[in-house]
């Protein structure tokens, strides 16, 4: 993998994420106190994250760095799911699992 698709796919994981968590460029760098400019160059590829921001990101997007760099959802993540998915009817888990089952034959 080029160091171009990497840092562009860690920038889509970034955006991904602030974006789930419903929190603008502007709102993510006064948290992790750099410039809205720093955010916007993350999540276009362009600029390569510092360990220290990196920590920062982690912290606040609620993700493992794990996630951030390679895109592997944590345990604690998985079972954060598994809990949603405990909370749904009986129909809708079911729902669930045929979207799971058709998901996985159309690859």
């Amino acid at each position: 993998m080029t160091t171009e698709k990497l840092l562009h796919d860690i920038g889509a994981r970034i955006n991904a994420r602030r974006k789930e968590l419903s929190l603008t460029q502007e709102q993510l760098a006064e948290k992790m106190e750099v410039s809205i400019q720093m955010i916007s160059n993350l999540e276009l590829g362009k600029k390569a994250i510092r360990p220290e921001n990196l920590v920062k990101i982690c912290e606040i997007l609620n993700v493992s760095a794990d996630y951030i760099l390679r895109g592997n959802r944590a345990d604690w993540e998985i079972l954060g799911f598994i809990k949603k998915y405990s909370a749904l009817s009986p129909d809708n888990q079911r729902l669930i699992e045929e979207l799971t089952e058709k998901l996985l034959t159309s690859r």
